[in-house]
């Protein structure tokens, strides 16, 4: 067979309805991961059956295993997504609200709260099934609210000046402050979002507001 012959064949091989192996594996990968988010966040990961994840893909069993080992896999991937997301969508709109630092703490606090609220699955993946499924103790949930904490801390700095407090106090700060959110966004949300949207946006608000009065008024005794 000539050379042209069979480069052609082997291009038609690798080649179907215009896309290459892999852009068909990575478009598999993706359905399966918007089919974790939809199963996982609507009936909680305990509930969730491999097959129940591919039907709701519309693929066979045998593309799963074409990218993830176990159901664990695929929900610390739908997890992390999750949770990058979210940072991007709050670092973009508390950015807009700088230097304004009660416009920064709301914008940051509504669009948490607001992406909470209008998507349970969202909510259920983030503070019930992740803190259950053993997959995820240790490093993947420790990163992901470290994650947060430096968000938190990079911001910080906009608040304070950098003698006011020392890189470890800042941290402790910020790492403070997103552990108190996490727990009020959790209670929350395991509750059905039973307390107006207003309450818990402003109690999550008195943290912030707390720290940044007090720090302005210690600076203001310093100077005076």
């Amino acid at each position: 067979m000539p050379q042209s012959s069979r480069t052609n064949n082997s291009k038609n091989t690798r080649q179907f309805k215009g896309l290459s192996l892999e852009e068909r594996k990575a478009l598999r990968r993706q359905k399966l991961i918007e089919a974790g988010l939809q199963t996982y966040g609507t009936r909680g990961f305990f509930a969730v059956t491999i097959k129940d994840i591919c039907q709701e893909a519309k693929l066979t069993e045998r593309y799963f295993y074409e990218s993830f080992k176990r159901s664990e896999e695929l929900f610390q991937v739908v997890y992390l997504n999750l949770v990058n997301d979210l940072q991007q969508k709050i670092v973009q709109e508390v950015t807009q609200a700088i230097p304004h630092r009660e416009e920064m703490i709301n914008a940051g606090l509504t669009i948490l709260l607001t992406v909470l609220k209008n998507d349970p699955r969202i909510a259920r993946i983030l503070f019930i099934d992740a803190v259950l499924v053993h997959e995820l103790h240790g490093q993947t949930i420790n990163e992901s609210i470290s994650l947060f904490d430096s968000t938190i801390l990079t911001f910080l700095t906009e608040f304070f000046p950098a003698q006011q407090y020392s890189t470890t106090q800042a941290s402790m700060i910020a790492a403070g402050l997103n552990g108190y959110v996490i727990q009020v966004a959790m209670r929350w949300v395991i509750g059905g979002f039973e307390q107006s949207f207003e309450d818990v946006l402003n109690t999550c608000k008195l943290a912030y507001l707390g720290v940044l009065h007090y720090s302005a008024h210690t600076l203001n005794i310093t100077e005076n």
